[in-house]
């Protein structure tokens, strides 16, 4: 493939990402809210920010980024993800305080399962092309996904403790809880990278 190729291939995995979190984040929230599930909703919320986050990558793609512009873009996603963490874990804990619980967490599983299997055919294409192009930009968008599977992988084991064993009544709140840790890092490491001298777009995951 040419470079030309490459670069057409970079901005359909960006799109891919950008269309198949809104679709995510939908159908997440939804579930969540109306099961009653911190983590299906707070992996939901995520991947809006994931969205606001691939769309920087999509931006510098076009050679349309400006860095200063992309540098505060990036410290306030950040910030938003930092938020969302604390939000989803004090959730968790009120939930972990009520003893209260999800009726089901199957929708978890399927939703959690489905993005485990096209997050990673993302994040290895994106690897791929990042290669080829020796692109920074594309290496934080396959980082960005790498992050997206572990959320995903946190959500899967909880839902399926909760579901093999309904006793486990804390299983929903306890993967909550594990999903803002990681949510918290991920927007940690993003303001820091938007505050390094190195800074050189995208959405900063790989910083």
């Amino acid at each position: 493939m040419t470079v030309p190729d490459w670069r057409r291939r970079a901005l359909l995995l960006a799109g891919l990402t950008i269309g198949y979190n809104l679709i995510e984040g939908l159908v997440s929230m939804h579930f969540g809210w109306a099961d009653d599930s911190v983590a299906l909703f707070g992996f939901g919320a995520d991947s809006f920010i994931e969205v606001a986050s691939a769309g920087l990558v999509l931006w510098k793609l076009l050679d349309h980024g400006n860095l200063a512009r992309e540098r505060k873009a990036t410290t306030a996603i950040g910030w938003l993800f930092l938020w969302l963490g604390a939000g989803i874990a004090g959730g968790a804990l009120l939930q972990l305080a009520g003893r209260r619980h999800p009726p089901t967490t199957l929708p978890g599983l399927v939703i959690s399962a489905l993005s485990l299997t096209f997050m990673v055919f993302l994040w290895r294409a994106k690897l791929r092309t990042a290669r080829a192009l020796d692109s920074a930009t594309v290496a934080a968008d396959a980082a960005c996904s790498r992050a997206c599977i572990q959320l995903s992988a946190v959500l899967f084991v909880g839902s399926l403790v909760y579901l093999v064993i309904p006793a486990l009544w804390w299983a929903d709140a306890t993967a909550a809880l594990a999903l803002a840790l990681l949510i918290a890092w991920e927007g940690r490491s993003m303001v820091r990278a938007a505050r390094s001298a190195c800074f050189t777009g995208g959405c900063g995951c790989s910083h």
